[in-house]
């Protein structure tokens, strides 16, 4: 029953992914990032928008320290909701919890938030484990199609892909400003700091900037229930 509960509730993230994961897999590919890398990057990180970040800046040339540093403040955000997460499973074992942290993603906490009466019944870890095993896996076969499909499909529809970063970004971005207004004040923010100092330390350490700093001015703009 939990498995099956979990499989209907996981089934919007695995329509959603699996488009958005080719996309990243065609543009990995045009990064020049091999198959097998692009997979076991799926594999071991899991996390869209941080692979989307690294993979653009590994085609502009970025060094791995900047990639580094920017996708784990990028990712910060996911100690925040598995500490959440981890309260809502106060009744399984310490095992489960950790297990299903590390499959958290911004969509199988939304999904699992919105199921959070699941925590109260028995097993209530099948279901949640279902998610984000059901996401997980749609994530890394979309990835690894998009990898095939770089090679074959044509370089200007190839190209268009691109716009796929922003796409998501966009979509992740437009719900939570328009619920809370002053989220805009940090999106600005990033992106000022980020263009002010683009030219002088490079576009790599600019977004490690802009981040950083945006985060900073969120403590400050935004009221602790907005968190």
């Amino acid at each position: 029953m939990q498995i099956r509960d979990g499989l209907i509730a996981g089934f919007p993230i695995v329509i959603g992914y699996l488009p958005i994961a080719i996309a990243f897999g065609v543009l990995a590919r045009q990064a020049g990032i091999s198959l097998v890398e692009l997979t076991g990057m799926s594999l071991l990180v899991f996390a869209g928008a941080a692979q989307f970040m690294a993979a653009g800046m590994i085609g502009i040339g970025v060094s791995a320290a900047e990639i580094i540093i920017a996708t784990f403040v990028l990712n910060l955000r996911h100690f925040v909701m598995a500490l959440s997460f981890v309260h809502q499973l106060q009744h399984i074992p310490l095992k489960w919890k950790g297990a299903l942290s590390i499959g958290l993603t911004d969509e199988t906490f939304s999904v699992s938030s919105i199921y959070k009466h699941k925590a109260e019944q028995s097993y209530c870890h099948l279901f949640y484990g279902t998610i984000i095993i059901t996401s997980y896996g749609s994530w890394v076969f979309g990835s690894f199609l998009g990898g095939v499909l770089g090679d074959v499909v044509p370089e200007q529809l190839t190209q268009s892909m691109g716009i796929a970063l922003y796409a998501m970004f966009i979509g992740l971005l437009v719900p939570s400003v328009r619920k809370y207004k002053r989220i805009a004040i940090i999106c600005i923010t990033a992106m000022l700091v980020n263009y002010l100092l683009n030219p002088l330390i490079g576009q790599g350490w600019g977004i490690v900037a802009g981040t950083i700093l945006g985060a900073f001015v969120g403590i400050f703009v935004l009221e602790e229930e907005e968190i």
